[in-house]
């Protein structure tokens, strides 16, 4: 029956804060963040008020916590039904759902209040705006009902990057809906290597994910067809927008022609779990090291050393042309 205790409440306050602290679903909440931040960097070009970072990787860790909080609030059946999940706090007992929802809402508005405050409505607003994605689009409307689950709700775990900008800037720029972009057109091959993963828990409890409804060899032609669709996007930051240079486009190189291939292997072998998994991994330090080279090349002491190193060069061919 769902919602039926399988282990003891919580004994102790350690205990409590333990199970509280799972409800967050941690392990998700960095990548949103390095997003965040390399949205800051390039919006300040590569200089960032520390203050200013502190407070908004802090609202949005606050935002990314109330917004898992309230998907484990809503997800608690097929929790429950998923011998994977089955032990989270909700499912198991050891946090009841009216206190997991105060929980949530408190999350919020200090997510808020602190970014409304310290840095600005705009970014306060966003960082807001992607618990209600998560949680209407995508969890509620889309997740239960939809294929396309993972590519609409994407949204939301590409509004940090406009949290970022808007954050340093007030306001948003075509060059901070391209960085959006990139995130958003990311996620679907992020994540449909992890479906591919474990989509017997989804068809389980009837979750309509791409590889349950379409089956593992579409899926892995979609994987790969977004990919190849994302990795070229990338260089847009350098040409038409000039928001970054060659230093971003070696990272962007390399990394994206790593990412085509683990995606070409896996859309050879789409039975096989572990290139699954392996894609899954490597997805999630793609954009970590593609948002680092962002951060690095936006640096003032990189483009100066770049601009020196070009002028340099341009003075020596001169010298040996003339």
């Amino acid at each position: 029956m769902t919602g039926t205790s399988l282990s003891h409440r919580n004994e102790t306050f350690l205990q409590v804060i333990q199970s509280y602290y799972q409800l967050t679903k941690p392990r998700i909440i960095p990548l949103l963040l390095i997003t965040t931040a390399a949205g800051m960097w390039l919006a300040g070009d590569g200089e960032v008020d520390p203050l200013n970072l502190f407070i908004t990787l802090l609202g949005g860790t606050l935002a990314a916590a109330s917004a898992q909080t309230l998907n484990c609030i809503y997800d608690k059946d097929i929790d429950y039904e998923m011998q994977r999940t089955r032990k989270r706090p909700i499912p198991s007992g050891r946090v009841q759902p009216q206190h997991a929802l105060l929980f949530a809402m408190v999350l919020a508005g200090l997510s808020f209040g602190l970014m409304a405050w310290f840095v600005n409505v705009l970014s306060a607003l966003l960082a807001l705006s992607g618990i209600f994605v998560y949680m209407l689009v995508y969890t509620h409307w889309l997740k239960r009902h939809s294929t396309q689950n993972i590519v609409i709700g994407g949204a939301a775990g590409a509004i940090p990057a406009l949290v970022g900008w808007a954050a340093v800037t007030n306001e948003l720029s075509w060059a901070a809906w391209f960085l959006f972009a990139i995130v958003f057109f990311w996620t679907p091959p992020h994540f449909w290597a992890l479906a591919m993963m474990i989509c017997d828990d989804y068809a389980e409890v009837n979750v309509p994910m791409l590889p349950v409804v379409k089956g593992v060899k579409e899926t892995a032609e979609q994987v790969f067809a977004y990919t190849v669709f994302v990795v070229p996007l990338t260089f847009g930051l350098i040409y038409p927008l000039g928001e970054s240079g060659w230093i971003y486009g070696i990272f962007a190189t390399v990394l994206g022609f790593v990412f085509i291939k683990k995606a070409w292997v896996l859309r050879q072998s789409p039975e096989d779990k572990l290139k699954a998994r392996s894609l899954f991994k490597y997805s999630i330090l793609y954009m970590m090291l593609l948002c680092t080279g962002m951060v690095i090349d936006s640096l003032p002491l990189t483009r100066h050393t770049v601009a020196f190193i070009t002028d340099t060069l341009s003075h020596l061919t001169a010298t040996l042309i003339g």
